[in-house]
């Protein structure tokens, strides 16, 4: 085998998977940060690099159980067989996507769900001052109940992230090195990522606002009506670059106020 064809075989691939993976893991770090940001101190490293070995070892036992994710995205039912006719509600053009229900419709659903309720709960946590109490009285959450929950969003996340690795790749050695290969980029930056949303909670807040926003978009998929992802992505990045902004402004403020007082 040439060096062309090893290029066009196996490193070009590698190397586009792994950014995808890295790019899809991004929503996956952000939500491991806020839920291991809960956790007493020592142990939020720990809760970090768990939760993405655990990411790690759902995307690898999927890609070995290929067979089980190309069928997961057969028919499992239709409402139509189950007496419930949507073609009134819907029309023909997205009638067939909407009437025809399978195993990875009902995992995005209802993780895109479980990723609202969260989501919600947390922000509200945030507007209530719940928190700030919860450390007055040293209290944390439990280092279990934080692996559990990501260990199930690590699954909604992971299964979209294998079928379209599917798609990319025929080889399998090259998805588990994909994935191995970004989830050690992602371990290298989940602990700057974690403790730059923590030091700002406008942008934690921004954070949270963006997984309701993928949740949304999880349901919406679950349910055969897709989001344009591509709009989404960009108001995401908009308001992020915004939100920089006024970090940085609100930094320089802070010093100008400080070289004021001395």
């Amino acid at each position: 085998m040439d060096i062309a064809e090893i290029l066009t075989v196996w490193l070009i691939p590698l190397l586009t998977l792994s950014a995808m993976e890295i790019v899809l893991g991004i929503d996956n770090i952000v939500f491991i940060s806020i839920l291991s940001s809960k956790l007493p101190e020592e142990e939020q490293a720990k809760g970090r690099h768990l939760g993405l070995l655990f990411a790690m070892g759902t995307r690898i036992l999927l890609l070995f159980g290929i067979g089980w994710v190309v069928t997961a995205t057969n028919t499992l039912f239709s409402w139509s067989d189950l007496g419930i006719h949507l073609e009134p509600l819907v029309g023909k053009h997205d009638f067939h996507e909407i009437n025809a229900v399978s195993v990875r419709d009902i995992i995005l659903f209802s993780g895109g769900l479980f990723l609202i309720w969260k989501s919600v709960t947390e922000i509200h946590e945030k507007l209530s001052h719940h928190e700030e109490g919860e450390k007055k009285n040293g209290k944390k959450a439990s280092f279990r109940s934080v692996i559990i929950q990501i260990a199930i969003l690590d699954i909604v996340f992971s299964l979209d992230s294998v079928i379209t690795a599917v798609g990319m790749v025929d080889e399998i050695w090259v998805m588990v090195i994909s994935v191995i290969l970004a989830v050690g980029v992602m371990m290298a930056f989940a602990g700057p990522i974690s403790h730059f949303v923590e030091a700002n909670p406008t942008l934690k807040m921004l954070a949270l606002s963006f997984l309701i926003l993928i949740g949304v978009m999880l349901v919406s998929e679950g349910v055969g009506t897709e989001i344009e992802k591509g709009y989404v992505y960009f108001a995401m990045a908009f308001a992020l670059l915004v939100e920089v902004l006024n970090i940085r402004f609100r930094y320089k403020q802070k010093g100008r106020l400080q070289e004021k007082r001395a």
